[in-house]
């Protein structure tokens, strides 16, 4: 007999699912007549999940015969292990036979699904139906197929007996939903298996489906049959014929549509029905936009109007551009609209409003895309999309909820979840983003002032538990105390649910082994494929071993008075510790875990795994994932820390547990749980803002790490939450660790979180987990409330929010599928809930519970909280002492340096008005602080330009902040300090520029008169009321803005200046790209406006953090920065020292000082030029003619920019006119090839405007046929919908 693999050697399968075929068999290959049915016969020694035989006869039919009519069929066999009985295949088969029936009949679904079984007898199934007419009726031709897919195909023979029950009142089993997309070529039957086959193979298989397709839901990892439900392998990897496009579809009522068309005479008039917006009345029924594929005539679509484009028209007409959406898909609409329609189209595309649309679907000419035009009419249409809303006379509080600044993970905008709480009536909802805090400000903003919302400000935090003890349950002993180094071997991870399969164990005494136990365990399950290939350890190895009640008090006595030690131990004891409970034996002892000492010991290591540490440690591991091999492996190990341990004069337990305490670099390494952090009151948010600061500039490793003991010694004012299933006391129970240990995971929270079912679902799709049916789920929730119950916890229902409403799952199934994450398709319903929906979710738990987890505890919760800012609103200016006086008494220095002891009168009121305004209201410190920095700039040499409206304040000039004085035009003389306001010649350039005025001889001393202001109002800086926070721009050379910043602690202290943080969100080409590659992947075409739309919904998610290039946050002295913001690195960049707010500077700029200390190459240039020349930059004049104007073009979007007709046009402008204007001229040799050039470039362009003129079309609703040479026509129909002139036709033509 061949395999599988041999038969069929060109099929492109997935790695972890070959394995599996390997061992599969073909025992023949059968046809029919025409050859349209090909009957593959497999036998296996494993079970095959239904899922993935649909799964090979799809790929088999794509792959090996595209595009042909043929149904595959395989018709498989087992044979199976002694370990397999009716009972434990009914477990593990179960789900499987569930999708058979489903595809077959969904009444026999139904039927098994609602059924209760019972095995009394062996062999015998005795199967309890519920009593109905239909049931009785179908009952018997339901146990010939469970009979016949025991006996026949799984060789386990089985009698069914039935037996009826009354009908239930009401089933509470929540059905299965994946909210995944269908990518192209999955309409219809997987792997052909319609009613032909049904028909031709009806003596061989004991089901056909009616011509339903399979459910989908396979993933790419091996099934699991070991545990209670088995679960389908990997699907086929995309091979052969690519999937094909969606069919198309046109509308029913496609065809002339006579009534739609214009009249050339002018505007049809609208109909009398009020609904209609524009051109005639229709009563046809839309079709669904995604339906639409390729020139099918005229359609009708309604949706939502998402963007309108007008566009003016050579002709006078104008054109109409929009997108319509019915959330299926989204389609362009054009009309081109003479004046006397204008209104109405005006009306009718409002953008935002639900219209119905009846029109012509073509393919546009001009990009390439289906369009709507010639359109007839557009109607008034319902908003049909679904509007939830919240009608419980007591709302719930969400306290889980992600917004866009969870990193690459939250859709929705914080104020627009706000929204939409506050519309349902809730009184307040939590803000908690992962690992950060940064939609709190837009979230403080969102709720107006005296507004009845509270906010709740939290975090979903990375916690890492550091609090544990090397040695647990430790009594002292010493380190040579006798030892058993033990591992075993299971069927899974949950200790409550799976099963040991072999122990192995050496015992170690003064650092020798000295005993060995070895013995494998018949588990009396099925051992899970996934388990034999990683052990190698199958059914025939363990069916004649002893069981767990025989082999336990065996081990059990070989430890008696040892200290138990296992790699990774928590795993190994919970075991025990669980059989141990179950047959009554006592078993508490002390444990070591050799991952923890590898942490302490080998802190180079970046990952424990027990080969990691033995290669480390130069140990023999062979047979790795035996257990005997694992234990002798791990002694040598435990052997070698003794001494490394004995070194450091450890000696004993006790000492052990004194190095507990983990460094940084060790909490790094460590798994982290995820945990909710709320902020009770302003104490609560500056220990969270602590809490979030240490976690990125110590913790950081991948994400932000809490220490528990740092949380532990910053709790005051914070609630804690258990999390989700991520969360410590969730995974503690996934684990099935003792209730001891239990309590106190719960005991250390303040409330337990459940979700609804469907957050979990995924649990179910995953072969290695233990969680195995919907039951299964609700006992995990039962299990928290059960622990709340017991130590006295609030269990509240949350959502875990990531997007607003369940069609938003799209953008996050695109943000997650372009991380890389293989499951992005199954997305979770992670959307907002109204209090009826919780209600509903866990009605499983009888009304009151549900009331009580779902309203009143999490009420409870909100109202420990306290209204608090995120953002304190005062004003916190730094102090430097006497500021004031002190920049008095500099401007009037340097006035009297520069006009003489007696000032000039718009000098002295210039500067008194200044001084008042920057005094009176604090912004003296701003100028001392930018003076200082300039001042100490140019002592080392480098000049500092001033940017922006700095240059409008006389005082920032009189203090040397800035060289540009803004006082009228005058002239001074620097030696006898006479100056000129008011003569007539200086009058003349009011409003100019000083240096523009002719040279001067000072008429008292005869020296060269200066030549000084730009007349700039004083309110260009400060408003006109000169309270307007001052924005002091500075330019430093770029090789010395990193002195400047160090100067900035040397004026305030160290530790009181930070950068000004920045976000870097998902931009929209980015976005764009994304959507763009995922729908390629798939297989499935989107037109660009879906895309477009898609984008909408993804822009603006969180990637990255980053620094203003000069911006420097100030703190006063005597303040903590927590009390305004937590701190990070830029882009959680562990390497460096710069330290920068985690809040984007904009949302504390109000009450902190932000410096603007920028590095420009300007003054580097002119230092380098300095020490070349010899010549003091400072003392050249502005209008010295020598000074060269240089005049950069540049077009980013072009290849050759210098050649570029844009360029050039540019360039003629700035030779001719702004040139000229500003009294620059160039040499004569220049000036000639510039007017040469402009010469040529007037010509080109008037040429190409010539060539593109052509008439107006006659009839905007019709679309002219292509012309033979479209080069020039394709510019002019751009013209034509974009409404440009022939001189901008000519520059974007690049001829």
């Amino acid at each position: 007999m061949k395999t599988f693999l041999e038969v069929f050697p060109d099929l492109h399968i997935a790695e972890n699912v070959r394995g599996l075929l390997e061992m599969v068999g073909i025992e023949k290959i059968s046809t029919n007549r025409d050859r349209s049915v090909i009957r593959v016969y497999i036998d296996s020694p494993r079970l095959m999940h239904k899922q993935s035989i649909y799964d090979l006869e799809k790929g088999i039919k794509e792959q090996l015969f595209p595009g042909k009519r043929v149904t595959i069929k395989i018709l498989e066999k087992y044979h199976l292990s002694s370990q397999y009985t009716p009972e434990k295949l009914m477990n593990v088969y179960r789900d499987s036979i569930l999708m058979e029936l489903k595809n077959y009949s969904i009444l026999l679904y139904n039927m098994f699904r609602k059924a209760e079984m019972d095995f009394e007898e062996e062999g015998y199934l005795k199967l309890s139906l519920e009593d109905t007419m239909i049931v009785r009726d179908k009952a018997q031709e339901l146990v010939r197929i469970l009979e016949k897919i025991f006996t026949e195909r799984c060789n386990v023979p089985m009698v069914v007996k039935t037996s009826y029950r009354p009908v239930e009142k009401k089933n509470t089993e929540p059905e299965i939903i994946y909210m995944k997309p269908q990518a192209a070529g999955e309409s219809g039957a997987a792997g052909g298996n319609g009613t032909a086959a049904g028909a031709a193979g009806a003596n061989e298989a004991y089901m056909e489906p009616s011509g339903a397709e399979p459910a989908s839901g396979g993933v790419d990892l091996p099934f699991d049959e070991g545990k209670t439900v088995l679960k389908p392998v990997g699907k086929l990897k995309a091979g052969g014929n690519p999937a094909g496009g969606r069919n198309q579809a046109g509308s029913a009522n496609a065809g002339s549509g006579k009534g739609g068309e214009y009249r050339r005479s002018g505007y049809m008039k609208k109909s009398d029905n009020p609904d209609v917006l524009f051109g005639r009345d229709f009563d046809e029924e839309a079709s669904p936009i995604e339906e639409l594929e390729g020139e099918v005539g005229q359609v009708v679509i309604r949706g939502k109007i998402l963007t309108c484009e007008l566009r003016e028209l050579r002709s006078g007409n104008t054109l109409f551009l929009f997108s319509v959406t019915d959330f299926t898909d989204t389609i362009g609409v054009k009309i081109f609209a003479r004046e006397d329609t204008l209104d109405d189209l005006k009306t009718a595309t409002k953008v935002g409003q639900f219209v119905r649309i009846k029109g012509v679907a073509n393919i546009d000419k001009f990009d390439g895309e289906l369009t709507i035009g010639s359109v007839s009419g557009i109607k008034k249409c319902e908003d049909f999309t679904s509007k939830r809303m919240d009608n419980s006379p007591v709302k719930r509080v969400e306290l889980h909820c992600h917004t866009k600044m969870s990193d690459m993970d939250g859709v929705s905008e914080v104020k627009d979840i706000i929204k939409r709480a506050k519309q349902w009536g809730m009184d307040a909802i939590a803000v908690t983003d992962h690992g950060c805090v940064q939609a709190f400000p837009d979230a403080n903003h969102a709720v107006d002032k005296g507004e009845n919302f509270k906010i709740l400000y939290g975090v979903e935090g990375y916690l890492v538990d550091d609090m544990k003890e090397l040695a647990e349950n430790e009594k002292g002993q010493t380190l040579d105390h006798t030892c058993v180094v033990f591992d075993i071997e299971t069927t899974g991870f949950s200790p409550i649910k799976n099963h040991i399969i072999e122990i192995g164990a050496v015992r170690v005494t003064d650092g020798k082994i000295v005993d060995k136990f070895s013995t494998f365990v018949n588990p009396e399950v099925p051992i899970p494929y996934d388990i034999e290939q990683l052990t190698s350890i199958n059914d025939g190895m363990v069916i004649s071993a002893p069981t767990i009640e025989e082999v336990l008090p065996e081990f059990l006595a070989f430890c008696e008075g040892a200290v138990m030690v296992a790699h990774n131990a928590s795993f190994d004891i919970s075991f025990i510790k669980e059989n141990a409970r179950r047959q009554g034996l006592t078993f508490q002892p002390t444990v070591l875990d050799t991952v923890s000492l590898a942490r302490v010991l080998l802190p180079n290591l970046n990952r424990f795994k027990l080969d990691t540490v033995a290669k480390e440690l130069k140990i023999s591991l062979e047979n790795h994932h035996r257990a005997v091999d694992d234990a002798g492996a791990t002694a040598e190990i435990f052997v070698k820390f003794i001494e490394m341990l004995k070194a450091r004069d450890i000696e004993n337990l006790t000492q052990l547990n004194e190095l507990s305490k983990m460094t940084p670099e060790m909490i790094r390494k460590m798994p982290t749980y995820h945990i909710i952090i709320l902020a009770k009151n302003d104490v609560g948010r500056i220990n969270l803002y602590r809490l979030i600061s240490q976690s990125n500039l110590t913790y950081f490793a991948k994400r932000p790490r809490i220490p528990k003991s740092l949380l532990a010694s910053h709790r005051e004012g914070l609630i804690l939450g258990s999390a989700c299933e991520a969360g410590e006391l969730f995974q503690a129970i996934l684990r099935g660790v003792p209730e001891e240990e239990l309590g106190k995971i719960a005991n250390f929270y303040d409330y337990l979180e459940v979700q609804p079912l469907g957050n979990n679902a995924f649990m179910l799709r995953d072969e290695k987990s233990s969680v195995n049916t919907w039951e299964d789920l609700q006992d995990l929730n039962r299990k928290v409330i059960e622990l709340g119950e017991q130590w006295n916890k609030l269990v509240c229902a949350t959502c875990d929010v990531h997007f607003l409403d369940p069609e938003d799952e799209v953008y996050r199934r695109i943000i997650m599928a372009s991380k890389g994450f293989k499951d992005a398709d199954d997305q979770a319903p992670l959307y907002l809930r109204t209090t009826e929906e919780m209600l509903g979710e866990f009605e499983y738990l009888g009304s009151d519970k549900a009331e009580e987890i779902v309203i009143t505890n999490t009420r409870k919760i909100a109202a420990m909280c306290e209204r608090i800012s995120p953002v304190r609103p005062d004003k916190c200016p730094p102090v430097i002492p006497n500021s004031d006086d002190t920049l008095r008494t500099i401007c009037y220095n340097h006035a009297h340096d520069m006009y003489g002891d007696k000032l000039p009168k718009v000098v002295v009121d210039r500067l008194e008005r200044e001084l008042h305004s920057i005094i009176s209201n604090g912004f003296a410190v701003m100028y001392i602080i930018a003076q200082k920095l300039v001042w100490k700039s140019n002592e080392d040499g480098y000049l500092v330009g001033s940017r922006g409206s700095v240059g409008s304040s006389l005082a920032a000039t009189m203090s040397g902040i800035t060289e540009v004085n803004p006082l009228s035009p005058h002239y001074y003389c620097p030696n006898c300090h006479y100056y000129d306001f008011d003569s007539e010649d200086v009058k003349k350039f009011s409003g100019m520029a000083g240096c523009d005025m002719p040279d001067k001889i000072c008429p008292k001393c005869g020296k060269p008169l200066k030549k000084d202001g730009f007349d700039i109002p004083f309110e260009t800086f400060l408003g006109f009321k000169g309270d307007k926070e001052p924005d002091i721009d500075l330019n430093f050379s770029g090789e010395y803005q990193s002195r400047a910043h160090s100067y900035t602690e040397v004026i305030f202290g160290k530790g009181q200046t930070f950068r000004a943080g920045t976000i870097g969100t998902l931009a929209d080409k980015t976005a764009y790209g994304f959507v763009a590659h995922y729908y390629e992947d798939k297989g499935i075409r989107k037109r660009r406006c879906e895309i477009e739309r898609i984008v909408s919904g993804c822009v603006g998610v969180r990637r990255t953090t980053g620094q203003h290039p000069g911006g420097i946050i100030v703190l006063p002295l005597g303040e903590t920065i927590y009390s305004f913001t937590p701190v990070q690195h830029p882009a959680n960049d562990m390497t460096t020292d710069i330290v920068t707010t985690h809040f984007d500077y904009h949302s504390i700029d109000h009450n902190l000082l932000k410096l603007d200390i920028l590095g420009h190459d300007d003054p580097t240039m002119i230092r380098m030029l300095e020490d070349l020349t010899g010549v003091d930059a400072t003392t050249i004049p502005l209008d010295d003619p020598q000074v060269v104007v240089y005049v950069v073009v540049d077009e980013p979007n072009t290849e050759y920019q210098a050649d570029s007709l844009y360029a050039q046009y540019i360039y003629k402008g700035v030779m001719t006119e702004i040139l000229p204007y500003l009294n620059i001229f160039q040499d004569e040799e220049v000036t000639d090839k510039a007017n040469a050039k402009m010469t040529y470039l007037e010509n080109l362009i008037n040429q190409q405007a010539e060539s593109n003129r052509q008439s107006d079309s006659t009839d905007d609703t019709t679309t002219a046929a292509p012309p033979e040479d479209d080069s020039e026509t394709k510019l002019d129909n751009k013209q034509e919908s974009e409404g440009i002139t022939d001189e901008e036709a000519a520059i974007q033509s690049g001829n």
